[in-house]
């Protein structure tokens, strides 16, 4: 699978955390004090996995899960969640690049290659209890959180629909009665500039507050040879989040988070790799399309370096994105007598907009450009109980969700006659789901827990499309649709599991589930051949068995998973090039497959002042049944069965260390240094994108005073200046030869300078 998986490299780094075990084993003392940045990552986080009524320590939880507080993702220079992403063994946490601030998350080879609106991701992101109905706008910058959870297999039981990869919890700080005040600024050498700050503290006896506010300049990155820019890519973000917790009486209690937030920044960009003219025979001679290259050639760009290890791109429509959003999530929660539990309400409203124009071509000529918007309004609310009946912890609960969704896009065409083809086509769409849950954790001795559920999901769709060539809509709206429909699913995801612990520093678990993925709709449909039609609703079968230890009173902690899971009705957004429509996406149910895998994460402190961190994944599928025409070449056969399945890297690794220097009275010296490794895999179903293989070092070096007030610290990310892409969607021959494609890019080497006051 993939490309080779290099024996070497994998064995050295396990022979590396090896000796390090062995180290930790030969003689250091047993009684420690880890302090500093030391003591904070191994500090164990409490999480929110199993919906109790108060968090869990992630040890105690039996959950394939990474977890960061708050205080840990600041030691980390956590900016977003894509900062992340080579962080977790068999995740990824990234930008698909065709529409900034768009998720295209993958957790065990399980994910979703798609910025249209209506498609539903696999892996959801949940904020303060809240779904997020939409990928778009997910990929914020986060600041001042009490943590983020990212939990790897099916979450369907007590998540619901779309969470067959996993979940990402991402939980904002709370008000406190504690006044504290948090300023943070930072600045790289690309001129990317971070101010934020933050205020907490008791406004009355029963009232608490909390503001945060951020702003982030970022000045740009890359050189686009076309225009003379050496700084694209630029954005400006900002948001403000005010809460408060009012203490209603000795046994209730209300939280209400706000936030408002916008992003206005370049469009996309995005390399085209085509390499080679494409010659076709014409009559009694021939007809050369020409390489993206001869193309910038053409238009007096000679030397561009459009390889897969430059950063170098020739757009000559920079594009711009923006987005605006808006939110309220109220949380209630009463303590009553019933089982000694609690009853939680969440309710939940978030509207996000957002307008961009992409080059998507990516090209010195108007060849494929495309703008878009989407309108999004969504309200949601969740009641639970959570408590415990003698030897069972129940928790159990009902979820409704509504949103509407609109989406058009305009495309401009190159019509290979020296003019332009204008279409535009979207879609609108309303929404609504609803599901009953409950949970029960049987404690059958003081060893054994026993857990059986169920969650019975519904939903329902009703949506207009107007596929784009027809050309029924402007960017204002549209006059005509050729699809009106109405669909509705429904689906029945149990849990049977089984959590031995062996003492209190071991933990032996397995599981059983299902979850299901909601079936939908093609907003962006291009294709004469396809009816933009609903698909089935994916679902899936997942076998799991996992393992927590705390070794050598503390000193070494591991967490291990291995994993099986069947997916049926897979369902994949086919990309395939096109003259006609540059690119025609078919959403459809491709496959039946089988993905296993397992994942190990370890972290050990080899001194009082010296951590250690590893981490190893690995996931391994294949297709057992073949639905439709994955290779595009007009048949089902085994040679589409034999594709590989696209986002699955087999292994990603990782090793880091982190050390504190005390210098007594005068504070401490951090150093921090990482490196991450994900192996090449597919991006599209016909494996002619693929996403490359990639060495990941970051590292850090910080001095905090001994008053803990104020951190200085120089960081540097992707310090082997790797080229990555947020995809690789291939582009017809005659917008840039053999090879042509539009390969969004990330950013390579990154150095900066962080300071944060704290009261």
């Amino acid at each position: 699978m993939g490309s080779p998986s290099k024996p070497k490299q994998h064995s050295a780094l396990l022979s590396a955390c090896s000796v390090a075990t062995l180290w930790l084993a030969s003689g250091i003392s047993p009684s420690y004090a880890a302090e500093g940045a030391v003591g904070t990552l191994m500090e164990e986080v409490q999480v929110t996995a199993r919906k109790r009524a108060d968090a869990e320590l992630l040890q105690d939880v039996p959950v394939a899960a990474t977890a960061y507080s708050g205080d840990q993702l600041e030691a980390l220079q956590t900016r977003d969640l894509q900062s992340l992403s080579f962080k977790m063994p068999n995740v990824q946490l990234e930008d698909v690049g065709t529409v900034k601030n768009t998720a295209n998350f993958t957790v065990r080879g399980l994910g979703v290659n798609s910025s249209i609106p209506s498609i539903d991701p696999t892996v959801g992101v949940f904020v303060d209890g809240m779904y997020l109905g939409v990928n778009a706008g997910v990929v914020t910058d986060v600041f001042d959180l009490e943590g983020i959870e990212v939990l790897r297999g099916p979450q369907g039981l007590l998540f619901g629909r779309n969470v067959t990869g996993g979940a990402v919890v991402v939980k904002t700080a709370r008000p406190t009665d504690e006044f504290s005040a948090r300023v943070k600024v930072s600045t790289t050498d690309n001129l990317d500039v971070v101010t934020a700050g933050s205020i907490n503290g008791a406004i009355s006896d029963d009232v608490n507050g909390r503001l945060t506010v951020y702003y982030n300049d970022d000045r740009g990155w890359f050189e686009n040879v076309a225009t003379g820019n050496d700084n694209a890519g630029a954005s400006d973000s900002w948001f403000i989040r005010p809460s408060f917790s009012v203490q209603l009486n000795e046994t209730a209690e209300l939280l209400v988070r706000m936030e408002h937030g916008r992003m206005d920044s370049d469009g996309v960009v995005a390399q085209n790799r085509g390499y080679a003219s494409y010659e076709i025979p014409l009559g009694d001679g021939s007809y050369q399309f020409p390489s993206a290259t001869q193309i910038a050639e053409a238009y007096g760009i000679p030397d561009w370096d459009n390889s897969e290890d430059s950063f170098e791109v020739a757009q000559d429509e920079e594009g711009y994105q923006k987005d605006e959003w808006s939110q309220i999530i109220t949380e209630f929660n009463k303590d009553v007598e019933f089982g000694d539990g609690t009853i939680t309400n969440i309710l939940a409203w978030r509207e996000y907009e957002a307008r961009g124009l992409g080059d998507i071509d990516s090209l010195p000529f108007v060849g494929f450009h495309a703008d878009s918007s989407v309108d999004q309004s969504q309200l949601s609310n969740e009641l639970r109980y959570a408590g415990r009946f003698g030897r069972t912890a129940i928790t159990a609960g009902v979820y409704w969700f509504s949103q509407d969704v609109t989406y058009l896009e305009n495309r401009l065409l190159a019509d290979g006659e020296g003019g332009i083809i204008d279409w535009t086509g979207g879609g609108v769409q309303d929404h609504s789901t609803y599901g009953l849950f409950t949970q029960a954790d049987i404690d059958l001795n003081e060893a054994w827990v026993l857990t059986l559920g169920g969650r019975y999901s519904s939903e329902e769709k009703d949506a207009k499309i107007a596929s784009i060539p027809l050309n029924y809509c402007t960017l204002s709206g549209c006059s005509n649709y050729d699809l009106d429909d109405s669909e509705s699913w429904s689906a029945f995801t149990p849990k049977l599991g089984l959590q031995w612990t062996v003492s209190d520093e071991t933990q032996l678990y397995t599981f059983w589930t299902k979850g299901f993925r909601s079936g939908g709709y093609n907003f962006r449909n291009t294709s004469w051949n396809f009816k933009p039609e609903a698909t089935d609703q994916e679902e899936q079968s997942s076998f799991e068995i996992g393992a927590k230890v705390d070794w050598l009173d503390g000193r070494l902690r591991t967490n291990m998973a291995v994993f099986h899971n069947s997916i049926d009705n897979m369902q994949r957004e086919e990309n395939f090039s096109s003259p006609e429509a540059g690119v025609v996406q078919v959403i459809r149910n491709t496959a039946d497959a089988t993905i296993r895998g397992a994942e190990l994460e370890t972290m050990a402190a080899l001194s009082e002042n010296l951590l250690l961190t590893f981490n190893v994944g690995y996931v391994d599928g294949d297709y057992d049944k073949v639905l439709g025409d994955l290779n595009g070449d007009g048949f089902v056969d085994d040679e589409d069965l034999g594709l590989e399945i696209p986002r699955l890297a087999p292994w990603t690794y990782g090793i880091g260390l982190v050390h504190d220097l005390s210098l007594g009275s005068y504070g401490t010296i951090t150093s921090r240094i990482n490196y991450n490794h994900r192996d090449e895999a597919p991006y599209t179903d016909d494996n002619k994108g693929m996403l490359s293989e990639v060495e990941m070092v970051d590292f850090s070096i910080g001095y905090t005073a001994d008053s803990g007030q104020y951190t200085v610290s120089v960081f540097g990310k992707n310090m082997l200046d790797e080229v990555t892409e947020g995809n690789d969607t291939q582009l017809p021959v005659n917008l840039g030869g053999i090879g042509a494609s539009f390969t969004p890019l990330n950013k390579g080497r990154v150095m900066g300078v962080e300071f944060i006051y704290e009261l």
